[in-house]
């Protein structure tokens, strides 16, 4: 299978050295950095250098194409989603941006070809996840979606170090969230619901961030009370960076936001993700809770070392593209997350991912 993967940033370069080595794979990969692209060179990988940005740069680099795999900014979605349709090739990628999902919705009515945004982590796994466990209820009342990408030995104030794209975080803390309350699809405002609990030990706090049910609020119109999606963070996080957002205004000046970010917050390759979701409702007239908790931590080999939210996020893409692949998906139009089966995903052998994780079993 042909495939071109834009962007060869943390993610990107992980994809694709996990596809180029199974062998069902010709990948090419390309960047607008040279410097980022000759060390997958260096691995025999197929690289080109191209201005991701512009239409028609991105038009020559799909044509002929199987798929295209996008692990660029949330910003470039719409554009290369719709490269893709014209290219004809299908389209993959780890977006979380609400706006950019529904876009690639419209793009993909009536399409001969597959569009299958938000394969990562959190739109992505987290959505896998809580659709399963919501398919054992006979009546669903609440699904609670909470992830944590964080790094292992927090040192400074905010309690945090950067493990992936600035764009992606600021974006979430930043824009709307969509929830369901008393049956209603709303909005919610991003850093409120604020709440605590213990994992393992561990204190942690979680709020409203935006993109992390994927589509569930369509899915499960109808058919569930309340549904919500929380990032989870270390305690005091979120009140420092409302001070910054709202109280010092940087939510308006996202550019220099993200230059202090970038300068003051180290990032860190030595983190963990928490995957916690818990669905209740009724099984056969009980009230009934079911609960999935993992940890996954980072790989810490000296002569390949990948985050855990390199591991999390490269695995739901490369995931979706095997199951694809093999026939185990629809194979035109929208495709949603949650038509993904757990079982498929966990038993892939890039799912297998979250599988060599550590299940977590107190928490209060």
């Amino acid at each position: 299978m042909r495939i071109t993967l834009l962007g060869a940033g943390h993610i990107g370069q992980t994809v694709a050295r996990w596809l180029a080595a199974t062998g069902d794979y010709r990948v090419t990969v390309v960047d607008r950095d040279p410097a980022a692209l000759a060390r997958l060179g260096e691995d025999g990988i197929d690289t080109r250098v191209a201005d991701t940005g512009d239409a028609r740069a991105l038009a020559t680099v799909l044509r002929g194409q199987d798929a295209v795999l996008n692990a660029l900014p949330y910003h470039l979605a719409v554009t290369v989603a719709t490269q893709a349709r014209e290219a004809g090739c299908h389209y993959f990628d780890l977006t979380e941006d609400v706006a950019a999902t529904r876009a690639i919705q419209q793009l993909a009515e009536g399409a001969r070809t597959a569009f299958m945004p938000q394969c990562g982590l959190a739109p992505g796994f987290i959505g896998i996840v809580a659709h399963h466990l919501a398919q054992g209820f006979d009546e669903l009342h609440d699904i609670k979606m909470r992830v944590g990408a964080l790094p292992a030995f927090p040192t400074n104030a905010l309690k945090y170090n950067l493990t992936w794209s600035v764009d992606g975080l600021i974006n979430e803390y930043c824009h709307p969230c969509e929830a369901i309350r008393d049956g209603q699809r709303i909005e919610v405002l991003p850093l409120e619901g604020l709440e605590h609990f213990s994992l393992d030990g561990t204190e942690y706090e979680a709020f409203n961030t935006s993109g992390g049910l994927g589509t569930l609020c369509e899915t499960l119109a109808g058919r569930v009370r309340t549904l919500d999606y929380k990032s989870v963070r270390y305690p005091g996080h979120r009140e420092l960076m409302r001070v910054l957002l709202e109280e010092l205004q940087l939510k308006h000046d996202v550019e220099n936001l993200k230059t202090i970010l970038r300068r003051a917050v180290p990032s860190t390759m030595q983190d963990v993700v928490l995957v916690f979701v818990t669905v209740s409702g009724l099984k056969r007239g009980t009230l009934v809770q079911e609960v999935f908790a993992r940890k996954i931590f980072a790989d810490r080999s000296e002569a390949a070392p990948l985050s855990a939210i390199q591991i999390t996020t490269a695995a739901g893409l490369c995931t979706a593209l095997d199951l694809f692949r093999e026939g185990r998906l629809p194979q035109h139009g929208f495709v949603r997350q949650e038509q993904v089966a757990l079982p498929d995903f966990l038993a892939n052998r890039f799912g297998r991912a979250y599988q060599q994780s550590r299940q977590v079993e107190s928490i209060s």
